[in-house]
């Protein structure tokens, strides 16, 4: 399964930092509920794709005596993050950490940007024997919406391709990794237009897709079809966005 080059999704959150904060409503939601599976402890936790920071404030709240690392790929998204830990610019797919560095690997929304697999075996790499991992990532169905709108416009690809919950459990027990246990989920946006919708993709950084992109702009015409199809998935609140969220906890 194809990612898009790091450089393009560096940069794409690096210039949705300053409005990631105001956008990510329902990454938020997502946050807070990967928190409550969180047991309190102590040592050293890895905050992986931290972003702007909002993890953090819950961690330090569940794990008041923990020391934090944050690590991001984008420098810009690292600046904004605040309180005390340590800030580490970094790909989860080669952390810059030794062996065996932390007791809990952390991370909410960013490891669909990665190799999955390799970004596990990282995982357990910087986990100390018998430390955990929590994770929240995307499934199949995320953004089921977008590509309901694009299917008669073309045959580009407009949403990320994501894991499944029995490739993600695969990967998981390929990386040695133990005491698995994967949940699924879904959180429901919704917005007035179709353009506020787009614009809310974009607006969190998520408007990177790898190979199969669209090259150029949309037309008027294309565009007003790919509006007319989403419209028929109109609810009373608005038009739905979806968010398939997948849940992974295990231990090294």
């Amino acid at each position: 399964m194809t990612r898009p080059p790091k450089a393009r999704v560096r940069h794409s959150f690096g210039r949705a930092a300053a409005s990631y904060d105001e956008a990510a409503i329902v990454q938020r939601r997502i946050c807070d509920r990967l928190a409550t599976m969180l047991a309190v402890t102590g040592g050293r936790i890895l905050d992986v794709g931290c972003g702007t920071g909002y993890a953090l404030d819950l961690l330090r709240t569940r794990c008041p005596s923990a020391g934090l690392v944050a690590l991001d790929i984008s420098a810009a998204m690292l600046a904004r993050v605040t309180g005390p830990c340590a800030r580490v610019a970094g790909d989860a797919e080669h952390l810059p950490f030794a062996d065996a560095t932390f007791d809990r690997y952390w991370s909410s929304l960013t490891l669909q940007w990665c190799d999955l697999g390799r970004a596990l075996a990282e995982a357990r790499r910087v986990l100390m024997p018998g430390g955990s991992l929590n994770i929240a990532t995307l499934g199949p169905a995320t953004f089921h919406e977008v590509r309901h709108a694009f299917a008669g416009v073309d045959g580009h690809r407009h949403t990320l391709a994501f894991h499944g919950t029995g490739e993600i459990m695969q990967m998981a027990t390929v990386a040695r990794l133990v005491a698995v246990d994967v949940q699924t989920s879904r959180e429901t946006a919704h917005y007035a237009d179709f353009r506020s919708l787009m614009r809310a993709v974009k607006a969190i950084g998520a408007n990177q897709v790898g190979a199969g992109r669209r090259p150029g702009l949309m037309g008027r015409a294309a565009l007003a079809r790919a509006e007319a199809a989403i419209e028929e998935l109109r609810e009373p609140a608005g038009l739905p966005l979806t968010y398939d969220v997948i849940t992974l906890s295990a231990h090294r």
